[in-house]
């Protein structure tokens, strides 16, 4: 790695980096607004954010092409309406030759478990449609499946559970590590972006997520 890069969703875990390189960091939020997302969370660990972004409805816009060395974005796939539009944007403001570190949790080893696996025709449909929002039923799923004790108590008490879902921007889709290698390499072909996979490491040796780096052609 070399150069300047820009990591998306680091929070309070910002990825390490050689000391040659340059990060900046991107969110759906300001530092201010994560911070009453996650309160759990000491904003003294937050990275500073340079560049708001919501990448359901605006994407990578503000960035031209080709403008950064590399790109990290681990565990941010899982949180979006339009993950093939997202993996579109990242590569596209990847300087040729340039990396992409890109990782979503593994559900057989998550609190995603007993989820059911978000098939690719599914991510397919919503990149065609062009959908830039996240419905509500993504967020019943994910609760009924983490946390059904939810739907015992008052509407009031649901509504107010989906909406905190929705502002922690919860697990949306569902991958095991050999859907998810197959969902980035479906969606480059579809694409038609030249990248090749550099290096990888699945579930299985990790117990945790599938994390790839893809060198862009």
């Amino acid at each position: 790695m070399r150069g300047t890069g820009l990591e998306i969703g680091a929070l309070h875990q910002p990825s390490p980096v050689p000391n040659l390189c340059k990060v900046e960091y991107c969110d759906y939020a300001t530092k201010e607004e994560i911070i009453k997302f996650f309160p759990e969370l000491s904003i003294r660990e937050l990275v500073d954010v340079q560049y708001i972004a919501d990448l359901d409805k605006d994407g990578l816009v503000q960035f031209e092409d080709g403008k950064f060395d590399f790109i990290i974005a681990n565990h941010v796939i899982e949180h979006v309406a339009n993950p093939i539009r997202v993996l579109r944007e990242i590569f596209r403001i990847i300087k040729k030759g340039g990396y992409a570190f890109i990782s979503a949790p593994d559900k057989n080893f998550t609190f995603d478990k007993n989820r059911a696996l978000t098939p690719f025709t599914h991510l397919l449909d919503e990149y065609q449609k062009n959908v830039s929002e996240i419905t509500d039923e993504h967020y019943i799923d994910f609760l009924r499946a983490v946390h059904p004790e939810v739907f015992n108590r008052s509407e009031c008490e649901i509504e107010s559970a989906i909406s905190s879902v929705k502002n922690r921007r919860g697990y949306v889709h569902v991958w095991d590590s050999s859907t998810f290698k197959q969902f980035i390499e479906l969606s480059l072909d579809i694409l038609k972006i030249n990248a090749v996979c550099c290096f990888k490491s699945t579930g299985e040796n990790n117990n945790f997520e599938y994390f790839s780096v893809w060198q862009k052609g």
